[in-house]
């Protein structure tokens, strides 16, 4: 184990070194949690050493606890899991203890030997929380580092000390941003908000950090709330003061996480209480509430999905087991939203982008969306001139598919018309080699008939991104009938290649993710037909934690578009045809010339600037509200088991060959109840058996669309879960 290394100086100096030689960024696993406190306990116990700098060997310092580790100590400690979690909690708060009082007197004070930490690069998790226990922070001068404590965003709170001394240094109020929203902060933002102290040149860094331990004074590394009147910033929760921001604090939690995260509840608990008692208390409380969400199933869903699943889907966990081939020259047919979103984020990543259109100037305004963009990361400070210009500089816009030689992959995003994207796959294979890889951006057509336009079809495949592209994190990679191995390997390679998260399903009508999110537009519609009160259908939505109620989301990605795959859906399938009742709702909106956000007007009204102002109230005239209306939990389930079924018959058949992508690609698809971890995850908290008996009501009462799949009636027969059956554990940590 070699993870942490020491140094000891002839200044007197011990430098501690992080260098996880296996990853790319430190991680700390339980081994090495054990060997920085021996290196400590040897630092402190040696009286030449006169004082401690700890650092990293990379140009980050830390990305947090390797989250493996506390599904490994869950798993291994059988009937008890959360004492294994609680002592494992308790044992990282007694090492920062240790750090943190350095020897010195328990009366006095006096005697310590002062701790600086050097913070190369980008600090997360337990990397933050870590540093926050050392009496000085130093930060290299980089304006792409971050620091922050984003625990948060994964359903956790920082559970290694962070929530209580963060919140003790500057106040519960002042906090918030970092604790309860999770923000990374470039180091001028983090000396401003009191998470570091000094921003120092990077070859300065280990310099300055020696300088300051070697003068530090007794008092200097005394932390305030080991000092004698020591009061809490902005008021304790008995002061004036201190009550107000915490009934602000509670009512915004619960104002922004609809009372469905409990993380954040957990969080504000720990300071809340930990604010009335001694900090090695405090310390307690907040292991305890840690804890509670370790074991709180919402909490290890989310994990799950977006730590562990989303992290094993971007290293490629099913990748065909083929050489990496990154991407050198990407063609982009069709500078459009999606097509110029793609060339931009392509462009980005460092790829060579043709892109063409059908005209000079639509080619052009494509290439200006990407200009557009990199203009507002500079307005941000995110992007210099240089990098907007190297950006730039790699997209060419143009006619001449001549150009694409040399293409080593093509993304083909023009308008969803078979005829159309058939004549455009000729014209590019005409003019590419023989290798190259042709991808589709079909958001509904399936893979194998487009794949018909193809003499090479093993090496024609889908890939789906999702608007906007240059924010949306998921890509959905198609596979068809005889798309062969190596077109999905180069696929997940790209995808890796711009920093998103793939996933890769079978080739079926809508695929895998506009397969279930139209569903539950759906269904709010019905509703509307029915006489569900619209407010209703939408605030049940957002109790449950999806970022859109189905009426803003059909308002948001337009009326008429619905009624263009309305119309094609049932063309393909005609008298299996399922949703005409909810066609009479979406029509009669067209007709009316309300097709949503782009017209101002739609299921919601808005302002001439085109902001929501509220519901529209002529919906009441054409569809008046019933006389009953249904409780809460029916309309909450109707909304989610229209998606969530949706899901298992994917699995069911075959589209879906992976529950995590199930997971993963929901939540970063659509944004489905992220509290959750996604529809397999939500239906093994529910539990088979519950979930089919409730399946049988809600069909028996609204129709066959909530029938019970035979693979999910066959888990509740068996009392399987979903991933008891098909999940795959975790690794050792």
């Amino acid at each position: 184990m070699t993870d942490f290394t020491m140094e000891k100086g002839a200044d007197g100096v011990a430098v501690i070194t992080w260098d996880v030689k296996a990853k790319s960024m430190n991680v700390l696993t339980r081994a090495a949690y054990a060997l920085v406190d021996q290196l400590v306990e040897d630092a402190l116990a040696d009286p030449s050493v006169k004082g401690i700098v700890l650092t990293s060997g990379k140009e980050t310092f830390a990305g947090g606890m390797d989250l493996n580790t506390l599904a490994t100590i869950s798993a291994e400690a059988g009937d008890d899991p959360a004492q294994a979690l609680f002592d494992f909690t308790m044992g990282g708060h007694q090492i920062l203890r240790k750090l943190e009082r350095a020897g010195m007197d328990p009366k006095t004070n006096k005697g310590g030997k002062p701790v600086a930490v050097a913070i190369t690069g980008t600090c997360a998790g337990i990397g933050t929380e870590i540093a926050l226990a050392c009496h000085r922070r130093f930060m290299a001068d980089n304006p792409k580092a971050k620091i922050g404590l984003p625990e948060i965003l994964v359903g956790l709170f920082p559970g290694g000390g962070g929530t209580t001394r963060y919140s003790r240094m500057v106040g519960a109020m002042a906090a918030a941003p970092v604790l309860l929203e999770g923000k990374m902060l470039d180091p001028k933002a983090a000396k401003a908000a009191g998470l570091i102290d000094e921003v120092v040149a990077p070859d300065q860094l280990l310099v300055r950090a020696r300088e300051w331990v070697l003068s530090a004074t007794d008092a200097e590394i005394v932390k305030p709330w080991d000092q004698k009147g020591w009061k809490m910033p902005g008021g304790a929760p008995y002061h004036p003061a201190g009550f107000m921001t915490f009934v602000g604090a509670s009512a915004m939690i619960n104002g922004k996480t609809k009372g469905v995260y409990p993380a954040a509840k957990a969080l504000l608990s720990a300071v809340y209480e930990g604010a009335l008692v001694d900090f090695d208390t405090a310390l307690r409380i907040e292991a305890r509430w840690f804890t509670h969400i370790l074991m709180h199933p919402s909490s290890s869903a989310m994990i799950r999905s977006l730590f562990l699943n989303k992290e094993a889907l971007e290293k490629g966990a099913n990748r065909p087991a083929l050489p990496a081939e990154q991407v050198t020259k990407l063609g982009v047919i069709g500078a459009g939203m999606m097509g110029a979103g793609i060339a931009y984020v392509s462009a980005n990543a460092g790829i060579e982008v043709v892109l063409i259109d059908a005209t000079l100037e639509a080619a052009e305004r494509g290439r200006a969306h990407a200009e557009g963009l990199l203009d507002k990361g500079m307005k941000r400070g995110k992007v210099s001139p240089e990098k907007k210009t190297q950006v730039l500089d790699r997209i060419l816009a143009t006619t001449d598919y001549a150009a694409l030689a040399g293409c080593d992959l093509i993304v083909e995003a023009v308008f969803e018309d078979v005829a159309v994207k058939a004549e455009v796959t000729r014209k590019v294979l005409a003019a590419v080699g023989p290798d190259c890889i042709f991808a589709t951006n079909t958001s509904t057509l399936p893979i194998g008939e487009l794949a018909k336009a193809s003499d090479r079809p093993e090496q024609f495949i889908g890939i789906h991104f999702f608007s906007p592209v240059d924010k949306m994190a998921l890509v959905e990679i198609i596979r068809g009938a005889k798309t062969g191995d190596r077109a999905v390997a180069k696929a997940l390679d790209y995808v890796r290649q711009i920093r998103k998260t793939p996933i890769v399903v079978q080739d079926a009508r809508f695929f895998y993710a506009n397969r279930c999110i139209l569903p539950y537009v759906n269904e709010g519609i019905r509703m509307v037909a029915e006489g569900v009160s619209p407010a209703l259908i939408e605030n049940a939505a957002k109790l449950m934690g999806m970022p859109l109620g189905p009426l803003q989301l059909i308002d948001e990605t337009s009326i008429d578009l619905g009624v263009k795959i309305a119309r094609a859906t049932k063309a393909a399938m005609g008298d299996d045809y399922p949703d005409d009742a909810v066609d009479a709702v979406v029509f009669w909106m067209a007709e009316q010339g309300r097709l949503g956000r782009k017209a101002k007007a739609g299921f919601y009204a808005y302002d001439d600037a085109g902001k929501r102002i509220g519901l529209w109230d002529g919906l009441a005239a054409k569809y008046p509200l019933a006389a009953a209306q249904p409780d809460l939990t029916q309309v909450q389930h109707r909304l989610m088991f229209v998606q969530t079924l949706e899901a298992v018959r994917a699995l069911e058949q075959g589209v879906l060959t992976d529950i995590r992508e199930g997971d993963v690609g929901a939540i970063l698809g659509w944004g489905f109840a992220p509290w959750s971890g996604g529809p397999f995850s939500w239906f093994d908290m529910l539990g088979a058996p519950y979930a089919a008996a409730r399946c049988d009501e809600l069909a028996a009462e609204h129709g066959p669309r909530f029938a019970c799949p035979a693979l999910l009636r066959e888990m509740a027969d068996k009392g399987q879960s979903f991933y008891g059956r098909f999940g795959v554990k975790p690794q050792a940590a």
